[in-house]
């Protein structure tokens, strides 16, 4: 019997390396969003400073019953008060470093969830 690997019709992050991911195979250099249904957005910060409560109420618009929110480089967690719009409605969000944040999305999109990714993509300090 020939065995194939599964196959699965959803957006993949299949690389990464300080400072960039590649979603489908396209290197993205900038922080993204992206979705399990085929979304990718810009999410236009540099820096864990640079993100606001506006970032985290722009992820609860989106259909999905969890978002993975990859905080950079390393493991950092949003102020309590930016989670009230993910809250409202009934979203959860579970907080890792970006590349810890990828495999994750990568095994619950493959399991058929609506998850969503918010990536944060820092440059490497030297």
């Amino acid at each position: 019997m020939k065995l194939q690997p599964d196959k699965f019709d959803v957006q993949s992050v299949n690389g990464y390396g300080p400072g960039w991911v590649a979603v489908n195979g396209e290197k993205q250099f900038e922080s993204l969003i992206i979705s399990a249904s085929g979304e990718r957005l810009a999410w236009p910060a540099r820096r864990f400073e640079d993100l606001t409560e506006a970032h985290f109420a722009r992820l609860a618009e989106l259909e999905c019953e969890v978002v993975v929110f990859g905080s950079g480089l390393r493991n950092r967690f949003p102020p309590a008060a930016w989670l009230r719009p993910l809250m409202a409605r009934r979203v959860g969000l579970e907080t890792m470093d970006t590349q810890a944040a990828c495999r994750t999305y990568n095994i619950l999109a493959g399991e058929g969830r609506r998850v969503v990714a918010a990536l944060l993509l820092e440059a490497p300090h030297p």
